[in-house]
């Protein structure tokens, strides 16, 4: 099976390219800058270039293409803003699939975006979606909650630098997945026999609420957190005002998303999950081995400065 991998220099698009190369895939990347996406050519990938905001450049790449894993969003610091890319750019990208006879497409949505249809960014998935939903291939829609590697700048080094970590009043609670174990899942649903189109959870197997987390980052790495907290309205209006200015609207979707409101554990009920083929890394164990990794880290660094100022010392 030839795969064309969409988002391949992202967090979990990496990730993707790594477990299908490891599993004996044909993988091509789709990216815009060749330059930077030059380590999955390190990897054994072959590069395309392509930019989903230039349609004529979607059909080239889809030549000897089997299955599609599409993993990109658009970027705070894009130019274009996400209407262009998270739509006008998806719907170029199924249509060119369809036509060159892809049997199958992966693509990934957000936990509980059906409640909250208001944010553009998740509105634009839901339509992406009801377009797979009514294409002839067969799709599989992964709905995620969140992922390990984005706590460590959001709470993790914030605590170990005693730096403030900003919070958001009633946010909902996430169940962090690690990117890992992620590719894991949608590498291998590309095995299943899975006609049509189906819907599947990428979820850890716990929700966490942000106190939780920084309170077993305290515990890790033994400092205490300072808190600070931004009142919903706050929030509203910060990112209303970035709606003012065409080039930072990408900021104001990105806002948000942090005012994600659903009772997202119910909803997991009635989700169906993908055949886990392994354990899932828990996140105590994730922030147990990065925190055991810094905190060594720091007492080397300390050592090694008090060994060169005994030195100084003793000349």
């Amino acid at each position: 099976m030839s795969l064309l991998i969409i988002g391949g220099t992202g967090t979990l698009g990496r990730q993707i390219v790594k477990q299908a190369m490891n599993e004996g895939y044909q993988v091509k990347c789709f990216v815009r800058n060749l330059r930077r996406a030059s380590f999955l050519r390190d990897w054994g990938a072959e590069l395309v270039y392509g930019d989903l905001s230039l349609p004529e450049t979607i059909p080239p790449a889809l030549k000897g293409v089997t299955a599609i894993i599409d993993a990109s969003t658009v970027r705070p610091t894009d130019d274009y803003n996400s209407e262009k890319i998270d739509w006008l750019g998806k719907v170029a990208l199924i249509k060119a699939a369809e036509l060159a006879a892809v049997k199958k497409f992966v693509f990934f949505s957000v936990l509980g975006a059906e409640e909250n249809a208001s944010i553009p960014l998740v509105d634009l998935k839901l339509k992406v979606g009801q377009v797979l939903r009514n294409s002839p291939m067969d799709c599989t829609l992964f709905n995620c909650s969140g992922f390990f590697q984005g706590i460590i700048n959001q709470y993790a080094i914030p605590v170990l630098e005693n730096k403030t970590v900003w919070l958001v009043e009633k946010s909902a609670p996430i169940a962090y997945l690690d990117t890992q174990d992620a590719a894991i899942a949608v590498v291998g649903n590309l095995k299943a026999k899975s006609p049509g189109f189906q819907t599947l959870a990428l979820i850890g197997t716990k929700f966490w609420t942000s106190e939780e987390i920084i309170a077993l980052c305290e515990r890790l790495s033994g400092k205490k957190a300072r808190i600070s907290y931004i009142p919903n309205i706050a929030l509203g209006g910060l990112r209303r005002f970035f709606r003012f200015f065409e080039f930072t609207w990408n900021i104001s979707d990105r806002l948000q998303f942090s005012e994600l409101q659903a009772d997202i554990p119910k909803i997991t009920t009635n989700i169906k999950e993908p055949q886990w083929s392994n354990s899932r890394l828990s996140l105590e164990s994730y922030l147990q081995e990065y925190f055991g990794k810094i905190l060594k880290k720091l007492k080397e660094t300390n050592y090694q400065q008090s060994q060169r100022n005994n030195e100084i010392s003793f000349l």
